[in-house]
């Protein structure tokens, strides 16, 4: 364990014997630090918190803080998880989550947060995510796997974006985004499917265009979201990533946006 002579670890503390921590970091009692992982300078890390195995966490981050909701208290049993092989840049804020909720705030593994960033109380990041520059997680929100969120990019409390949707920078996401979708705007609005992210990711052609035709049904068909439905119902049966877009539209409860 490579420990700078300046850093503040409480004995109650549990860092694995790989971590290295960086001049003036501070890190309370009740943080778990996993094998590999690098803690910069002027890092601040307050428990109950578990940070898995090979993150990166540049200086000035704030990581495991109370929110900033007014109700909350350091004596709340509230926590942050974060997994494995996380990139987090400079003052990048990753607060605890709250009794409101389930009490976690929760990220999952090689996502790539940057400079600026927030992720406020009850916020669930999934994995392979990029957050630019100064993107804002407002409570309550989830975000699902492969999603990019473009600098300060906005979310508003309890939306969900679905897996490997894209915002265009200074998006404000007011509405849930279905997976696969491109928005842009204040409001954000649809602007069409994310094609060159799907291709990374290994969509064949097929697929891509399978997404295509949900989204045309979706957004310029017309037709009423009961039909609308029934029809991804109909698609959903050769088409998984089809049948991924209408369980996230039957789970939305803030509505769609359009």
């Amino acid at each position: 364990m490579r420990i700078h002579p300046t850093a503040i670890i409480d004995a109650k503390a549990e860092l694995d014997a790989s971590v290295e921590v960086g001049p003036y970091s501070i890190i309370d009692a009740g943080v778990r630090i996993g094998a590999d992982t690098w803690i910069g300078p002027h890092v601040v890390l307050r428990g109950p918190m578990t940070i898995g195995r090979g993150n990166r966490i540049f200086q000035f981050a704030s990581l495991g803080e109370i929110s900033q909701d007014k109700t909350a208290k350091h004596e709340d049993a509230t926590r942050v998880e974060i997994g494995d092989g996380n990139t987090i840049r400079e003052y990048v804020t990753i607060q605890r989550g709250t009794l409101k909720d389930q009490g976690l705030t929760k990220v999952g593994d090689h996502n790539w947060i940057m400079a600026q960033a927030h992720i406020a109380h009850d916020c669930i990041v999934g994995s392979h995510t990029i957050l630019a520059n100064g993107a804002t997680l407002a409570g309550h929100v989830t975000i699902e796997d492969g999603v990019g969120l473009g600098g300060y990019t906005l979310v508003h409390q309890f939306c969900r974006i679905g897996a490997s949707a894209y915002t265009g920078g200074g998006s404000v996401v007011l509405r849930d985004l279905p997976p696969y979708v491109i928005a842009e705007g204040h409001p954000a609005r649809p602007r069409g499917i994310n094609s060159e992210g799907l291709k990374r990711r290994g969509f064949s052609p097929e697929e891509i265009e399978r997404v295509k035709d949900a989204y045309k049904l979706i957004y310029t068909s017309g037709l009423l979201m009961g039909e609308v439905k029934l029809k991804l119902a109909e698609m959903a049966q050769d088409s998984v990533h089809v049948g991924r877009m209408l369980a996230f539209i039957e789970g939305s409860k803030r509505a769609l946006a359009r």
